[in-house]
């Protein structure tokens, strides 16, 4: 594109711009001899189209129909036929930093975007915090005339600021969005959502009983927002921000979606790659002579595995195909909104389908519950197999095996986490514009990042780089415009240097050539770090090879060695280092600054609920004890006093038919109960629970004690604690607001408690000075 055609505006390099100083007003001492001047409404540049961005989650290259896959997403199909495919577009191989990179155009370690926010550390490519010097698309856009909203995934907020205390500066609201629907974490239960409305955490509208699923409330919410917006202000446009929680774990498909894909995987991994390559080849998705990449030996093959496990192996492609056709449905609703208020053809949509390469962290076999993966806990197969006809339902939180990831990342090497490779960083993008994009059906193969998406945002509508927003100096755009490339298929690329590097594995494109270095730790591993000096890298003429099949390193160490410099002074410029490749370790929150740290005694009050286990207190692993004055109505009471996590993991402390209770889910595979046997009688009461780790080593056993006005009614033995985190729920005073902790009461809504909460006051401990407990009460208390 030309700036003939898009017109650059000449007074954005300072934003926001000038209060408006009435030049054309006349003010004398009265109306009728005075002049009025009202300043101008804000406008977007002549010309300006609509702006529909789609990221959809945890979708590598192999199983997206327009790619030859066998998952069928026919809008992805439309939009291809109505525009263009890029079969060399790269993500970052994780979700938060892809998701950074694109709305700031900046490398994600320029933008702290190193690695997920739940995992960041005190360093400046890892900190987790977008710096104010880097705008963010919509920043810009809204300063250029636009209207722009966001729908679902926000990873993007410091951990330890997601809490209703905030800040909200990082939220995205705080960032150029005028609207936000959608959930402040990695990932969050379909079923059961922590959903938030701009900053406010809300309901969701329905149960998954009445056919709720949170990705058909997306849409839902977007297309109301976009009818109003094109009501009440038809000529200014509208950029729409659709990122979704699917097909990232727990793949959950709505109930009446089920069952759509049986039978269709029975072929296996290692024959489904087989068959998607073919079609590849067929449909010159990738070029004539690309080879199919071999699976890693760490993977095992189809045929090793018995026919009991492979009907378990073939319902997890099944239900993720389920979840993942249903989210590309979701989005073509959203599409068909832009078209029934006629502004498709002017709406530049940039559909990209994967924030990084499948995700192979479901271990080898597959799990019911991918939050214990993530824990570092993995199920063994007969665990794994009592789950076959519920995986995927309300109360499990699936993901499937390895296998599947890499199947899912056809022809590439790898899977999501694997930076040096394809498998995690290639993803394919859909470009669509009728009004300016002549192409229908052709594909583009430019190398191109997601750092190339604001700035070719920038360049199509008309918005000049800016030097300073909101009074912040702003550091360079780092990313090419892809515009270029709209109407010549063989324009050469401008995008010539690209690093790559996620928990230390590494890689760098330059010019065609490819040298990639896969550290130690395997995707579906979550802990233990590794001697980088112990690294080999590889190397790859991807002008040739477009796979990353065949190494040249051997033939070629001179290439190899330039390559390995050009990593270093890359990273050097754009803040990869530290080099880090650690995983669970770090999730521990106390690694980051909180409201909580160092407090040894917490006190909340009803209305306290929805509080992200991020920006909270440390619950897990750690002695503690709930102090509770209640008040019991003539009747009796039931209902939460307090929870944390959901049918995930988690724990909660409730009366149940009148009667006290403690109830741990250990992952939905063991729960452990201690309960009164008494009912509460109607009155004031005071309710203390004591929780005692056996040690500080994460998952260590613990002891529970329940007491009741002095006097002690129950306690259990939790022989497995949580590791880490329950998950991505939260913490709630007087209800379980998202998915339940407890089965018992899995129809019972929020169950919230029908009595009296005054507070209740945490005493937190360690283990030299536990809370003040009495040890050898505790160690007695199952006798």
């Amino acid at each position: 594109m030309t700036t003939e055609e898009f017109p650059l505006n000449q007074d954005r390099y300072h934003l926001p711009e000038p209060e408006w100083s009435y030049p054309n007003a006349t003010v004398n001492t009265y109306a009728a001899d005075s002049e009025p001047d009202f300043p101008p409404p804000k406008k977007a540049p002549a010309g300006a189209p609509n702006i529909l961005l789609v990221l959809i989650d945890d979708v590598g290259f192999g199983w997206p129909s327009v790619n030859g896959g066998l998952v069928r997403m026919p809008n992805a199909e439309r939009m291809h036929n109505r525009g263009l495919f890029y079969n060399q577009f790269h993500t970052t191989a994780l979700c938060a930093p892809t998701r950074a990179a694109m709305l700031t155009g900046r490398n994600h370690h320029s933008v702290g975007a190193g690695v997920i926010q739940e995992m960041a550390t005190g360093y400046p490519g890892y900190c987790g915090i977008i710096p104010k010097s880097c705008a963010t698309v919509s920043e810009l856009l809204k300063q250029a005339g636009y209207t722009c909203g966001w729908w679902g995934k926000n990873h993007n907020v410091p951990d330890n600021e997601t809490s209703p205390a905030g800040p909200f500066s990082n939220w995205p609201t705080g960032q150029g969005f005028d609207y936000f629907y959608g959930f402040i974490a990695g990932e969050t239960d379909q079923f059961y959502p922590s959903l938030i409305r701009n900053t406010t955490p809300v309901e969701a509208p329905s149960r998954p009983e009445d056919g709720y699923q949170l990705q058909r409330d997306l849409a839902d919410d977007c297309i109301t927002w976009l009818r109003e917006q094109k009501t009440i202000a038809p000529g200014r446009p509208v950029f729409t921000y659709f990122s979704t929680g699917a097909a990232h774990a727990p793949h959950q498909p709505p109930l009446d979606w089920r069952g759509r894909n049986a039978g269709r995987f029975d072929m296996g991994w290692d024959e489904y790659r087989r068959q998607v390559h073919e079609n590849q080849l067929r449909m010159g998705i990738i070029p004539d002579g690309t080879n199919l990449t071999e699976r890693p030996e760490q993977i095992p093959s189809w045929d090793s595995q018995p026919a009991d496990h492979k009907q378990l192996f073939a319902r997890q492609a099944e239900n993720f195909a389920d979840f993942l056709e249903h989210t590309d449905h979701e989005v073509g609703r959203v599409i068909d909104a832009y078209d029934e208020l006629g502004e498709l053809d002017n709406t530049l949509v940039i559909y990209i389908i994967g924030d990084n390469g499948s995700s192979g962290e479901g271990s080898l076999l597959g799990t019911p519950n991918e939050i214990m993966s993530l824990n570092g806990i993995q199920p063994t197969i007969d665990e794994a197999m009592g789950f076959l006809d519920t995986w995927g339902l309300p109360g499990t939180s699936p993901h499937y095996a390895a296998g599947w990831a890499h199947a899912g990342d056809t022809p590439f090497q790898w899977t999501k986490q694997i930076a040096s490779h394809f498998g995690g960083t290639r993803n394919s993008m859909i470009v669509s514009w009728p009004n300016r994009i002549t192409g229908r059906g052709e594909v583009r193969s430019q190398f191109h990042h997601v750092v190339d998406v604001m700035p070719t945002i920038m360049e199509v509508v008309g918005i000049r780089e800016p030097v300073e927003v909101n009074g912040v100096a702003q550091r360079p755009i780092e990313g090419t415009s892809f515009a270029y490339s709209f109407a010549d298929a063989e324009a050469p690329g401008r995008h010539e240097t690209q690093y790559f590097e996620m928990m230390g594995n590494r890689g760098i494109y330059h010019e065609g050539w490819m040298a990639s270095c896969r550290h130690g730790r395997l995707p579906w591993e979550t802990s233990g770090t590794f001697s980088f000096e112990e690294d080999s890298w590889e190397l790859y003429d991807i002008s040739r090879d477009f796979s990353q099949s065949v190494d040249l390193a051997a033939e070629k160490p001179d290439k190899l060695k330039e390559l390995q410099d050009l990593f270093l002074t890359e990273a050097a410029k754009y803040q990869v280092m530290p080099l880090d490749d650690r995983f669970a370790e770090r999730l521990d929150v106390t690694l980051r600054p909180s409201f909580y740290h160092g407090r040894k005694k917490v006190t909340f009050y009803p209305g306290m609920i929805r509080q992200p286990e991020g920006s909270g207190p440390k619950f897990i692993s750690v002695p503690w004890k709930a102090t509770i004055p209640i008040e019991v109505p003539e009747g009796g009471a039931e209902g939460v006093l307090f929870a944390l996590g959901g049918d995930a993991a988690g724990f909660s402390v409730f009366l149940w038919e009148g009667k006290l209770r403690y109830h741990y889910n250990f992952f939905g595979l063991e729960r452990y109960d201690a309960i009164a046997e008494e009912p509460l009688p109607q009155g004031h009461h005071t309710i203390v629970v004591d929780v005692l780790p056996d040690a500080a080593a994460p998952g260590s056993p613990a002891t529970a004690a329940l007491f009741v006005d002095g006097e002690q009614v129950a306690a259990t033995r939790v022989a497995r604690q949580i590791p880490m985190r329950s998950g991505a729920e939260c913490f709630d005073v007087g209800q379980d607001s998202r998915s339940p902790v407890c089965d018992d009461y899995k129809d019972r809504g929020l169950f919230e408690f029908t009595g009296t909460i005054d507070s209740i006051t945490f005493e937190f401990g360690d283990f030299e000075e536990p809370t003040g407990m009495d040890r050898l009460r505790l160690a007695t208390a199952m006798d």
